[in-house]
């Protein structure tokens, strides 16, 4: 039986090389747009170690610091540190203990092939650019929990072409979604020392944003500018 299954096992991962060695160049960079709020791509894929970011060792300050790197070209911050400081000076003092550093972090060929919003990785919190013109494109259908989170956060979804989705946003509504929803989502990541599975862990995370992003600033009833009316992020 253990031979069996030693046989079956390398089967399968022929297999899945195979299917992966078929797929294009093209039809593997549009398969990673459809999913920028997902951070850093899939786990359960086994690949050597590349770390995701720049890492800062905790050194255990009583201030978080704030680093800007160069959005990149096309790429624009939609934050500045000032915002950012201002905005977790709302959030209960405890949250802010193991809290170390906010990169504001630049795009990179790397970084677009696994397009995300934001990311916590130890005591950091990390926020991505958007483009410069505030229009995002997708390849793909974005998943239901993507398309109602930016709704309740004013985003506003298209669909030019057939398989073409576009995401909207103005000044306003994207400041809001970072503040509100982005910064507080990965401040949750930090804060959760209990979950350990991914789900979990994104679990959490989703009901702090909620609970101290969009209902500490007014939930559906201080958004209501004609826009129709959920979600990282993520570090798991």
């Amino acid at each position: 039986m253990a031979v069996r299954r030693n046989y079956l096992a390398k089967h399968k991962v022929r297999q899945a090389k195979g299917r992966m060695a078929s797929l294009s160049a093209h039809s593997r960079r549009r398969a990673a747009s459809r999913a920028r709020g997902a951070n850093v791509g899939d786990r359960k894929l086994r690949e050597p170690f590349a770390p995701p970011e720049d890492w800062y060792e905790p050194v255990g300050t009583a201030d978080y610091r704030v680093i800007v790197q160069s959005p990149g070209k096309g790429y624009r911050h939609i934050v500045t540190p000032e915002e950012v400081r201002e905005r977790l000076l709302r959030v209960p003092s405890q949250y802010l203990q193991d809290l170390e550093v906010i990169q504001l972090s630049c795009v990179t060929r790397k970084k677009q092939s696994f397009p995300c919003y934001g990311m916590q990785w130890g005591a950091t919190l990390y926020l991505y650019p958007l483009e410069q013109s505030l229009v995002e494109h997708f390849y793909f259908p974005p998943r239901p929990n993507l398309v109602n989170e930016v709704k309740m956060f004013g985003g506003r979804w298209h669909q030019p072409k057939s398989n073409v989705w576009t995401l909207s946003w103005t000044e306003q509504s994207s400041r809001d979604f970072y503040l509100n929803n982005i910064l507080i989502h990965e401040l949750g990541h930090l804060v959760d020392n209990r979950n350990s599975s991914c789900t979990d862990r994104e679990r959490f995370a989703e009901w702090f944003a909620i609970e101290y992003g969009y209902r500490r600033t007014g939930g559906q009833k201080s958004r209501k500018t004609g826009l129709k009316a959920r979600r990282r992020h993520h570090s798991c």
